[in-house]
């Protein structure tokens, strides 16, 4: 116990001096490595394009994020044992052996609030300034732990190698598709993102997975025109559709023939000096491309963009025509439904007073997901009715109803195989996800 008239073992104010600057020193390393394992690579990857040196220093120490915490625990693990130990020191020299007691509970009191919790919780908030603010004072001590770290990597390496883990080795549980649109998800939870702008960043992502299957116009539903009618009753349809390209098809609506523009048609017109009976069709027409059914849709646009051309038919393996997909029908799993004042109003999908959803059988998964705000699984069934025959595991009757996906759906309307009509009811999770 420090006597009267003995000296101090060291000076009041340098020793709070040493316990503030350890302190500080403790809460520049907590705070660096929560800010830095939290800062975005994205923002850091941009600020580096446009010349900012600490993003760039950012960045590099990221790349070894191993060695960097590492550096971050060592400098934090030797500044609270030497702020203990000479606090310790302090007190025992004052007030004796009850000293140590008083020296554990200040330090335990200082380090958690003014170096762990504190700190911590403004680098989580502001973890790019804070990385942006700090990275050279922390990349100091990086390269001044450096041998220390490249001993300490060695052991733990070791460790873990006798323990039959290979670092740098993980799997990863999503792929990076995946990542980033869990984190476009997460950032529309919070607020920061438009469901539009999910809705399209989400399609973009979209496209590698989907097939042109997924999107094109079933056959069942496709316009098309019989190349053997005559030239005005080929005019009178080619006026009353809403498109501008119409598949021609002779002998069996499956044989398709050949594809016909409007504006051809009535370029045709126009140089026969309007005589419909003079139009020559054969020389009109273009050649249908056929693509295979499972073409992905980003192979198939690129493929839009090399031919110049607009319009495909889809065919299944053995060279049965599915349907037709457009460079629309592509562009609108990314931007969403584009309409003009010639389209016709979609269609398949009417809200009821009570709260449910007439659905026709053909409206396709996604289409109904983007409308309503729903999240029905769209990996085994590209349509509502495939849907719900695929959970049935039969082919329903009318009246039938089932409970898929917290969903309540009813079979309203059926023709021979084909359920046509259903009624959807949203169940309260789906009601509170929309």
């Amino acid at each position: 116990m420090h006597g009267a008239g003995e000296p101090l073992p060291v000076n009041i104010w340098v020793a709070v001096a040493i316990l503030v600057a350890c302190i500080l020193l403790s809460a520049l390393f907590a705070a660096s490595e929560t800010a830095m394992t939290a800062a975005s690579r994205a923002r850091m990857h941009a600020l580096e394009k446009q010349g900012d040196a600490r993003a760039k220093m950012v960045l590099r120490l990221l790349a070894g994020r191993d060695r960097l915490i590492g550096a971050m625990l060592l400098g934090n693990t030797l500044v609270n044992i030497g702020a203990s130990a000479f606090l310790t020191t302090v007190l025992v020299a004052l007030v004796g052996a009850e000293g140590a007691i008083y020296a554990t509970a200040t330090m335990t009191v200082l380090l958690l609030i003014f170096a762990e919790v504190l700190p911590k919780t403004v680098a989580i908030n502001y973890p790019d300034t804070f990385s942006l603010g700090a990275v050279r004072i922390v990349a100091f001590f990086v390269a001044a732990f450096g041998p220390i770290l490249f001993a300490v990597e060695l052991i733990v390496r070791g460790v873990l190698y006798l323990a039959g883990l290979r670092p740098g080795h993980a799997s990863h549980l999503l792929t990076p598709q995946e990542e980033l649109m869990s984190a476009v998800d997460l950032m529309h939870k919070e607020g920061g993102v438009d469901k539009s702008d999910r809705d399209m960043f989400g399609g973009l992502l979209d496209l590698k997975e989907l097939t042109v299957s997924d999107v094109m116009v079933h056959r069942t539903k496709m316009a098309a025109i019989d190349a053997d009618a005559p030239p005005a009753s080929i005019l009178s349809e080619v006026v009353a559709s809403p498109y501008t390209r119409i598949p021609l098809w002779r002998d069996k609506p499956d044989n398709i023939v050949g594809v016909l523009h409007a504006r051809d048609f009535l370029k045709g017109l126009a140089d026969s000096g309007c005589d419909i009976d003079k139009v020559e069709l054969g020389a009109i027409i273009a050649e249908p491309w056929f693509v295979p059914e499972t073409t992905a849709l980003e192979e198939q646009l690129q493929a839009f963009r090399k031919r110049k051309t607009h319009f495909a038919l889809v065919v299944d393996e053995y060279g049965d025509v599915q349907g037709l997909v457009t460079l629309e029908d592509i562009l609108e799993e990314i931007v969403g439904d584009i309409r003009d004042e010639h389209d016709v109003a979609m269609i398949g999908v009417r809200r009821q007073p009570d709260g449910a959803v007439l659905v026709e059988g053909s409206v396709p998964i996604r289409d109904l997901n983007r409308v309503m705000g729903w999240e029905l699984p769209d990996e085994e069934a590209t349509t509502i009715a495939g849907l719900v025959i695929h959970e049935a595991r039969t082919i329903p009757d009318q009246g039938q109803q089932f409970l898929f996906h917290t969903f309540r759906f009813e079979v309203l309307r059926k023709q021979k195989n084909r359920i046509t009509l259903l009624r959807i009811t949203a169940g309260p999770t789906a009601e509170g996800a929309r």
